[in-house]
Parts: structure tokens; C-alpha cells; sequence
């Protein structure tokens, strides 16, 4: 059963599940596609008759990611084009509870602390930096230099405590330990193209993948990153966003500007299942913490879709 979504006259940039309740999801939109205009939140319930609103919320630039807190149900952080990090209460409709400033560029990656009380944010913008958080302070803990391009993507490690990896237009994929900003603790020339995204491995804390404007994904193992250990190709356009399943060791997901989703077993060269369910690039993608095999997307066509993919049914 798929459901879905309109996000009437915004474009879907990022959607994630809430870790706390099992059908609510946000999602992250733009008016103009980001180039002008203003954004919105969505937060979504799933109910049988479709992703109803439960809360939407306007910000006067466009939002481009969105993360949940791993210590408040009712708290989402989202990225702006203006350079802010906002924070919100999804029980208030009349706004952010606060706007974080220090970007001078876009905010394109947030992302939670995920290991045991580390209740940390980050970062990353097209000013070419990270930045630490703890949001019930006014200004950054720390900020992270190195990365020669726009940083794409942020994401904490799962397993390794203040360890998070960042993704960039200058080609690499970057380690950093989280107390030492001077510099990253490893560099992977990850593509030849730009670096769109990464995420960690769920079962390995020593897996790392990446996603590039090249189509490629690519699987690293951070103790000798000389080679990747596998490549996956099929996406005819830039890959925007990729994730780890929460649920299978081997199972990967991505979502690219050649309007599909893809599934794949990194044991495998090619995709296990392509979904075709979109009619622009795919920006947003996401698996159910909760719910074994369920995920949403979304993308510039301003659909919103949760359902289950086959090669996932086929797992559980």
C-alpha cells in the first residue's frame, strides 16, 4: 500500500521519519525550487486514508534538510537558505522557537546526535563549513574547516561516539572526531564528480558510503580507504541521497535526479529494485525506524510517497 502526499507548490528537499512515533514523518520544502521564495515544514501522520498535515509551517527562505531531536518527540531542526539553522516545537504553529545564525550560505545538511546522550546538532552549508550545536545555547560549539566546497551532507556516526562524516563538492568524503575541529581525522577521495551524500553503515562502524554527481555509490571502510569495498551503479543522473537500512546489514537505498529510487544489496553491482513513482529529481529519502521495510521519499514534483518496496516485503 503506498500513500501519498502534495506539497502544493513547494519541492520536496528532505523527509524524514520521527524516531519516536512510528507513523509521523517531516518533511523539508522550497517554494521555486530554493532559487527564491520561502519554505515550508511539513509534518506528516500517516492514517489509512492517506499522509494527512498535522502542522505546516512557513519560513520566509527556503528549508532544505530536516532532522528530528533524539530527546524531545515534539522538536524538528531544519537547514535554511538563509544561512539559519531553525529550530522548531511541532505543537506551535507560530514559528521557530529559535533561529540559530552563523552560516553566510545556505544550510543544506542537519543532523542529530545518534549515539547514547550526545544530544548534539550539526551542520553544513555552501559556506564550506560544519558547525556543533547544542541548541539550548546561542551559538555554536565548535566549527569544522577543511572542505574546499560546498559540504552537501553531514551525518553523525551511529555507533562511534562524536564521530560524524561529511559529504562536498570537492570530491572527498571527510571523518572528523567532534572534539578536535582543527582537522578531519581522515579524507577519502570518494568520486571524481562532486559528493551529493553519505551515510554510515548501520551494522559496521567502520562503513561509510557515499553518493555522487558521477551516479556512482561507493562503500568505504574507514581503516583503509585507498579502494572502494564495493560500487553500486545504475543511476543515469547525480545521486542525491543515500541510506543505510536500519533492518539489513547489506541493504542500501538511494534516490537520484533521474526521477527513481533505488534499492540495492551491496553484495550486488546493480539495483535490486528500481521505483519510478516520481516525475522530477528525487531529493528526500528515509526508512521507518519502527515499521521493518517502510519508506518515504520526496522530491520536486511535490509528492510525498511512503510505502513498501517489494525487495524489502521480500526480507521481512
Amino acid at each position: 500500500m503506498k500513500l501519498t502526499a502534495k506539497t502544493e507548490s513547494r519541492h520536496g528537499y528532505a523527509v524524514e521519519f520521527s524516531p519516536y512515533t512510528p507513523q509521523r514523518l517531516a518533511c523539508a520544502t522550497s517554494q521555486y525550487y530554493g532559487i527564491a521564495g520561502c519554505g515550508t515544514l511539513y509534518i506528516f501522520d500517516a492514517a489509512p486514508d492517506g499522509l494527512l498535515p498535522i502542522q505546516v509551517s512557513d519560513w520566509n527562505d527556503g528549508i532544505f534538510d530536516v532532522t528530528w531531536a533524539e530527546n524531545n518527540e515534539n522538536v524538528v531542526v531544519t537547514g535554511a537558505a538563509d544561512g539559519t539553522v531553525l529550530v522548531w516545537d511541532i505543537n506551535q504553529s507560530q514559528g521557530p522557537i529559535k533561529a540559530l545564525k552563523e552560516h553566510s550560505k545556505e544550510v543544506y545538511s542537519v543532523h542529530w546526535s545518534q549515539t547514547r546522550n550526545e544530544h548534539f546538532l550539526l551542520s553544513a552549508s555552501w559556506d564550506r563549513l560544519i558547525k556543533l550545536w547544542d541548541i539550548s545555547q546561542s551559538q555554536s560549539l565548535a566549527t569544522f574547516t577543511g572542505h574546499d566546497y560546498i559540504v552537501y551532507c553531514v551525518v553523525w556516526s551511529p555507533h562511534i561516539p562524536g564521530c560524524f562524516a561529511s559529504a562536498s563538492g570537492d570530491k572527498t568524503v571527510r571523518v572528523w572526531d567532534g572534539r578536535q575541529p582543527s582537522a578531519p581525522k581522515l579524507v577519502i577521495k570518494a568520486h571524481d564528480t562532486e559528493v551529493l551524500s553519505c551515510d554510515w553503515s548501520k551494522y559496521d562502524q567502520n562503513v561509510l558510503f557515499s553518493g555522487g554527481v558521477d551516479g556512482l555509490i561507493r562503500g568505504w571502510d574507514i581503516r583503509n580507504s585507498r579502494q572502494p569495498v564495493c560500487q553500486l551503479s545504475g543511476h543515469q543522473l547525480a545521486v542525491r541521497r543515500i541510506k543505510a537500512s536500519p533492518f539489513h546489514g547489506s541493504q542500501l537505498a538511494s534516490c537520484s535526479y533521474d526521477f527513481t529510487v533505488r534499492l540495492w544489496d551491496i553484495g550486488q553491482p546493480n539495483a535490486v529494485e528500481v521505483i519510478e513513482e516520481h516525475t522530477e529529481f528525487v531529493y528526500g529519502l528515509d526508512y521507518n525506524l519502527h515499521i521493518p521495510g517502510q519508506m518515504v521519499d520526496c522530491g520536486w514534483d511535490q509528492v510525498v510517497n511512503l510505502y513498501t518496496p517489494k525487495s524489502a516485503q521480500q526480507l521481512l
